[in-house]
């Protein structure tokens, strides 16, 4: 029963930590462009063999 009292302390604060990561990208425009990635594979002048 000891262990619990370690765990959720410890639990809210990965959870934090991950929120503020989470809000951090956000705010620095991590995930400005969700549909850029996805419509460049779909192009057709996609080089499969880019220059060395």
């Amino acid at each position: 029963m000891n262990v619990i009292a370690y765990l959720i302390p410890i639990s809210i604060f990965m959870g934090g930590v991950g929120l503020a990561g989470f809000f951090w990208m956000l705010r620095n425009g991590q995930f400005d462009d969700p549909e850029g990635d996805a419509n460049r594979i779909l192009r057709t002048d996609y080089d499969d063999h880019p220059k060395e």
